[in-house]
């Protein structure tokens, strides 16, 4: 542990793009080989816009990036936080904590209040209209939301009192299993479901891309499953029923643009609708 946490202390930013790009073309090819939904498109021509809107995201995060690197120098200098006044602890379980908690802020906070907040939600429409769910849409965001997500990463920063080590783990983490539970990846159900009680699973993130309330409002996390289920913001629907993108903003063709999306989060707020059917 110590290994990896001295790794990420210094990560250099071209390994953090090979994650990245490494995470993506190994999903996109194991979705191409053992796809969920046997889609009629172009991957290339529906990866896009969703390369673009990663494109906007790293160059946002990179700008932002000394805002975190002051703050997570800060908190441990000051041993400032919730980790930092909790009892001494193993390293393992200091990490462990330090990301669980972060994914709570930076992942499951966050988009939580995008759901509940009229004005967020616009700007996180640009993620959920997409109609052909797989790993490009990970990270097919609009650079109002990337500032967002960036704002609440920051906050739990200063709030658990991480490091930048835990910092830069928490966010490589972060980004392959928003790949993993975005890519059209057909698992059995049984692993599925099983993977779901720890971690959220392809299954479970993909009944949140539902185009339909109330599935739409739920399964909000992004590596740990632990905060919807405790939160009661877990629910299942079964993959057979799964339509993606939103149903009162359906058009396939401009919510593929460029333009379009950039310009989604200023259209009129319309609430969607309820579905008739709902397990959890």
């Amino acid at each position: 542990m110590e290994t990896i946490i001295n790794y990420f202390e210094t990560i250099p930013s071209s390994h953090r793009s090979i994650i990245l790009v490494g995470g993506l073309t190994l999903f996109w090819l194991l979705e191409s080989g053992l796809p969920l939904f046997r889609f009629k498109y172009s991957k290339w021509r529906h990866a896009l816009p969703n390369l673009f809107f990663t494109l906007t995201t790293v160059v946002i995060n990179f700008g932002l990036a000394w805002m975190l690197l002051g703050t997570a120098d800060w908190v441990k200098t000051n041993k400032f936080g919730i980790i930092n006044w909790l009892p001494e602890m193993p390293l393992w379980l200091y990490a462990l904590l330090g990301v669980l908690l972060l994914d709570f802020f930076g992942a499951y906070l966050a988009h939580y209040v995008e759901h509940r907040v009229k004005p967020l939600w616009m700007v996180h429409l640009v993620h959920h209209t997409d109609h052909k769910v797989d790993t490009t849409t990970a990270n097919r965001h609009h650079p109002l939301e990337s500032v967002i997500r960036f704002a609440f990463t920051l906050l739990g920063v200063f709030l658990v009192g991480t490091p930048i080590a835990l910092v830069f783990l928490y966010q490589s983490l972060s980004l392959v299993f928003s790949q993993f539970t975005h890519a059209n990846l057909k698992l059995s159900k049984k692993l599925d479901k099983a993977l779901s009680y720890v971690i959220v699973s392809p299954d479970m993130h993909k009944t949140h891309h539902h185009y339909r309330l109330p599935f739409t409002d739920s399964n909000y996390g992004n590596i740990f499953s632990i905060w919807d289920r405790l939160l009661g913001t877990y629910m299942y629907l079964d993959r057979e029923k799964l339509v993606y993108g939103v149903d009162v903003f359906p058009d396939e063709q401009k919510n593929s643009h460029i333009g379009e999306l950039l310009k989604q989060p200023f259209q009129k707020y319309e609430k969607p609708t309820l579905s008739a059917e709902s397990e959890v």
